[in-house]
């Protein structure tokens, strides 16, 4: 491989004894041999050669121990080369070479020249993984929350570090930026512009308007709420490195109060084997971990068959539920969040409507009534259906941006175009919560029909198990029955008549303190 020439001997002293004294120590056996082709043809004038190794580049991957100085060796290391021979710098111009790295200097593009294929090339692998847990899809969303623009910490950090306090953790920032569609920013839109003068006419109007302006969630509100979510995602991740925590429920879809829970679904998008699929499993480790953080306090785990982790936030007080993978609940949020704002006055009847059935104690699943998502879609479907209509079926007009089967990390960007409704109707809020109230008591066929927020009409029950129920509430995505919680027949008779007795007080009244009273005077039944 190389021409021939001098090889050192035992007999050579001379030389090996010049040889010992240029070579440190901890040079490796391979640059030893290389050392004595490179000096072949120097033996025989050891001590009349200033430049004895001119050749011979020190490559620093094999001594990753010593540190660089701008001069080239740092310390006593800079003279490898002793004294003994009476050479006082046997090898002054041997040139140190580094081992080449890539130019870190940023061009507008990110990369700098011709490193760039370079520097991919020494993150490829890691690239992968990182795209393998955390790449949202195709239009390369952030890896964190699709609710809000999440920046991991650069280093791990463990359970203990971030049990302390939350304080440090980024803050929300909009993953869904308003680009002249009536959906707002995730972290705006709590405070709405003026109504119009035709929605708000009258006493009852302006009741409404005014409960509803005293109960909305703010801001800081969803702020505290999202900085617990953030949180939360870190720490769980140390358990389970690819999950994410996602924001849901009325705290995103514009239906919540000040008083409202928040609801978290946990997203597990890679398999970690079969026995992780059951959500009693992964609820119960997550459980273990709220125990170890000192900003969360009594966790619970309701085994039902939805199985839920109730916890509290010390910081905040909110109370937080926690499900496993349950995307139907995300999807439904947006789609509910852009009902809330393609028209002005979906929201304060909502809200209304929601402190009534409370007020009246039809609004609780767990104890066979309806839930506040149920109630919803009730409202938004009588909003459908007038004659005039309110508001869109936006499943029908938008299909693309609801698609069931569309990537979880694109549902929060997908409706944020959509114009706001232009409607025909200019009811009142007074006139819409009255009419809510009658459809329901004295036009709905509750014996005979499904209603339908999906397809903006009532569908006619069948004989399935799904659709045996006394109250049939299709659920938009995956079509099953919201109000299956309704099942005994004292309740639904409870329901009804709370409907029919309030529509009748109420349109001889026209105020809203007689089904609501605005200071909770009336005792609940």
């Amino acid at each position: 491989m190389f021409p021939r020439g001098y090889v050192f001997s035992h007999k050579d002293g001379q030389s090996e004894h010049l040889f010992q004294h240029i070579l440190p120590h901890t040079v490796s056996q391979q640059q030893r041999i290389e050392a004595h082709l490179n000096i072949r043809n120097f033996i025989g004038l050891p001590m009349n050669v200033p430049r004895l190794i001119q050749s011979y580049q020190w490559n620093p991957a094999e001594r990753p121990d010593v540190s660089l100085s701008p001069n080239g060796v740092k310390g006593s290391n800079r003279n490898f080369i002793g004294s003994p021979m009476n050479v006082p710098r046997l090898i002054p111009t041997c040139q140190w070479k580094p081992l080449e790295q890539p130019d870190v200097s940023l061009s507008p593009n990110e990369v700098k020249g011709s490193n760039r294929k370079r520097r991919r090339d020494i993150h490829s692998q890691n690239d992968l993984k990182r795209q393998r847990y955390g790449s949202p899809g195709p239009l390369n969303q952030p890896s964190g929350n699709a609710n809000f623009t999440y920046n991991p910490a650069t280093a791990p950090v463990t359970s203990r570090e971030a049990s302390s306090s939350y304080s440090s953790v980024p803050t929300c920032s909009s993953a869904n930026s308003k680009l002249g569609g009536c959906v707002p920013s995730l972290r705006e839109g709590s405070n709405q512009s003026t109504f119009p003068p035709s929605s708000v006419n009258d006493k009852l109007s302006q009741q409404i308007l005014d409960l509803f302006h005293a109960c909305e969630q703010q801001n800081d509100d969803l702020e505290k709420k999202e900085q617990c979510r953030a949180a939360l995602q870190r720490d769980i991740q140390t358990i389970f490195p690819c999950a994410q925590v996602f924001l849901a429920g009325s705290s995103l879809n514009g239906f919540g109060s000040r008083s409202s829970d928040a609801d978290l679904c946990l997203v597990i998008e890679e398999g970690l084997g079969n026995h992780t699929a059951n959500a009693v499993y992964v609820l119960s480790r997550v459980q273990k971990l709220l125990y170890t953080l000192s900003y969360i306090e009594r966790p619970q785990l309701i085994r039902a068959k939805v199985p839920i982790l109730k916890f509290r936030d010390r910081v905040s007080g909110v109370e937080f539920d926690l499900n496993f993978n349950n995307t139907v609940g995300i999807r439904n949020t947006f789609l509910l969040r852009t009902y809330a704002y393609v028209e002005k006055r979906v929201r304060p009847i909502i809200l209304v409507i929601k402190k009534w059935a409370s007020h009246h104690c039809i609004n609780d699943a767990s104890r066979g009534t309806l839930s506040s998502y149920t109630l919803v879609l009730m409202v938004l479907h009588y909003l459908q259906t007038l004659p005039e209509p309110v508001i869109p079926c936006l499943q029908m007009d938008y299909p693309e941006c609801f698609n069931p089967k569309m990537d979880i990390h694109l549902v929060p960007r997908r409706p944020s175009n959509i114009p706001a409704f232009v409607s025909k109707n200019q009811s009142s809020l007074g006139d819409l919560l009255l009419g809510f109230l009658r459809y329901y008591a004295t036009v709905f066929k509750w014996d005979r029909h499904v209603i339908s927020v999906r397809e903006a009409k009532t569908l006619p029950k069948t004989n399935c198990r799904e659709w045996r129920k006394f109250i049939c509430v299709e659920e938009p995505f995956d079509r099953t029955n919201t109000a299956r919680a309704v099942h005994e027949k004292v309740k639904f008779d409870a329901i009804k008549a709370e409907f029919a007795e309030s529509y009748q007080v109420l349109q001889q009244r026209k105020d809203l303190n007689f089904i609501l009273p605005l200071k909770n005077t009336r005792p609940k039944r």
